[in-house]
């Protein structure tokens, strides 16, 4: 199986709406799932499952990182709170191999969860 064919019938088993952006890469926007702009790279032998969640600024308190820290150790079931530049992103890993279906269910429904959850908590260290 390719790996457009496990991951696009993966997706479409989910019910979620999604297009691939490039080869080996889609988008996921399904607002009604809690799931926008979360991509999906098929990068053999991996597949990496992120989402931007905010940018920081340099106004950023020790606080705030410790925060991300925090929820990474005791609140994700799948993936991790990262920074790519100025961007506080959510990432999940998973050997290609190894996905199967349910895998991609509880990654999916465990981003989309610590989306809904963890913004509000983090949200309060952006200026307004």
């Amino acid at each position: 199986m390719t790996e457009k064919e496990k991951i696009e019938g993966y997706l479409i088993n989910l019910d979620i709406t999604f297009e691939e952006v490039a080869k080996n890469t889609w988008v996921i926007n399904d607002h009604d799932k809690g799931l926008d702009q979360v991509m999906i790279i098929a990068e053999l032998p991996v597949v990496i499952i992120r989402v931007k969640v905010m940018e920081t600024n340099d106004s950023m308190p020790c606080e705030f990182y410790k925060e991300l820290l925090s929820l990474n150790a005791s609140d994700l079931v799948h993936g991790a709170y990262a920074l790519d530049g100025n961007d506080v992103i959510l990432v999940d890993t998973h050997e290609f191999a190894q996905l199967d279906f349910e895998e991609m269910q509880a990654s999916l429904d465990a981003i989309s969860l610590a989306l809904a959850q963890h913004f509000p908590v983090l949200s309060k260290y952006l200026k307004k």
